[in-house]
Order: structure tokens, then sequence, then C-alpha cells
């Protein structure tokens, strides 16, 4: 079974910003879709962004359009979220996805924990 392996999460106020990190090991899943979710306390698991293999194409949730950023470098096979003017309701675990449909959900990280104070 393909582990992904989330970092960055943490605690921040209102309004700041958080990078999240996804790798996969070695060169598994390199040219496969990647994506993000999150789930919060009581809460279903929602769709956040994901990016196509190749990086050409982007999808995000309106609720974090405009303030949320993916981005991936195959190089190093991780994926990146940028999550700006972080809000409340953000807070959730959000787990990174990788697989070869839209939005990809074949293979899945443990999560890690965002909580952002007001």
């Amino acid at each position: 079974q393909v582990q992904l392996v989330e970092s960055g999460g943490g605690l921040v106020q209102t309004g700041g910003s958080l990078r999240l990190s996804c790798a996969a090991p070695g060169r598994t899943l390199s040219t496969s879709n990647k994506g993000w979710f999150r789930q919060a306390p009581g809460k279903e698991r929602e769709f956040v962004t994901a990016i196509s293999w190749s990086g050409d194409r982007t999808y995000y949730a309106d609720s974090v359009k405009g303030r949320f950023t993916i981005s991936r470098d195959n190089a190093k096979n991780t994926v990146f979220l940028q999550m700006n003017g972080l809000r409340p309701e953000d807070t959730a675990v959000y787990c990174c996805a990788a697989g070869t449909n839209w939005p990809p959900t074949g293979y899945w990280g443990q999560g890690t924990q965002v909580t952002v104070s007001s």
C-alpha cells in the first residue's frame, strides 16, 4: 500500500498562512493527479483542490478560491498547498490524495491537523 505523507499543519491565527506538503516514496505516483481534501469534526470529508499530473490543470472548491494555491514538484514527487487568509472554518484534518481519476481519490495520506484560532 502506497503511503502519502503530509506535513506542515499547525495552529495559526485568523488571517495567517500555512504551507502543507505531501510526499510520496520514490517515484511512486509521480505521474498521478494529486489533491487535498479536509474533514472537520462532525462533518463529512470535503474536496479542497486538485492538480493534474502535469500541473497544467487545477481546480478549487469555491470556499478556498483566491486563498489557497496547489502546486507540485514532480522532481521531488511532492505536492504543496499554500493556504493564505486562513479562517476558523478552515480548521480540519487535511489529507493528501493521489490517483488517476479526477479529482484523485485512489491513494490517501493520514492527514495533518490545521487549526485556525479566532
